[in-house]
């Protein structure tokens, strides 16, 4: 059974970024993004908010959109976007056990 909530930490840790940043991105991106928050203030993110933390991390790390343009363009064209970041995640997947053969070898 997946989980349905991950907290701040686990998020930041599957994007691969810090906390902070992470932090930063769900209030700059409050529009788009709504993560749950516990009674004691703490942010709850659900399979769809990282998601929509990988299209944002795509845009901006990768792409290097500056972060109203990542805006707009998550706003305009969405279904391209996580297009794309499906795509660099299969890739990343398979290069994973690419390294894992090579190590078995």
């Amino acid at each position: 059974m997946e989980k349905l909530f991950w907290t701040i930490g686990e998020t930041a840790e599957i994007l691969g970024e810090n906390v902070s940043l992470v932090r930063y991105w769900s209030t700059w991106f409050s529009s788009i993004l709504k993560p749950s928050r516990t009674s004691r203030g703490n942010r709850l993110y659900t399979a769809g908010d990282i998601e929509t933390l990988k299209q944002i991390h795509y845009l901006v790390k990768v792409k290097g959109l500056s972060l109203d343009g990542a805006r707009q363009q998550l706003l305009s064209d969405r279904a391209k976007v996580k297009g794309k970041v499906k795509a660099l995640d299969s890739l990343k997947a398979i290069r994973a056990q690419l390294v894992e053969i090579k190590k078995s070898l």
